[in-house]
């Protein structure tokens, strides 16, 4: 499954900059990667996890802006056409998991 993260926050003040990168850098902790600006993604494996995602997200969502929330099944992402550009080849995207004991 994927969870995709939609936003749009205000920048107008140093509060709210902060506010925005503050976001921002708990999805890249998170794990989430860069689709588009303020478009970000994360691969969970199941919908359990899904929730956990989430629930995260909206214990540190902002205090102002809209942040939508999307969770999506794999084949429904590979469905995603591109009408212009193209998919990033540096993203691993897929729920291979690599174990050295």
């Amino acid at each position: 499954m994927r969870i995709i993260v939609f936003f749009d926050l205000p920048t107008l003040t140093a509060k709210d900059r902060r506010e925005y990168t503050r976001f921002r850098k708990f999805l890249i902790k998170s794990g989430f990667l860069m689709m588009q600006e303020s478009v970000y993604c994360k691969l969970v494996l199941n919908s359990t996890a899904a929730n956990a995602v989430i629930s995260n997200v909206r214990k540190e969502k902002p205090e102002s802006g809209l942040v939508q929330m999307l969770t999506i099944t794999e084949k429904q992402f590979a469905k995603m056409e591109f009408v212009v550009g193209e998919s990033s080849g540096e993203v691993l995207d897929n729920d291979e998991r690599l174990v050295i004991l």
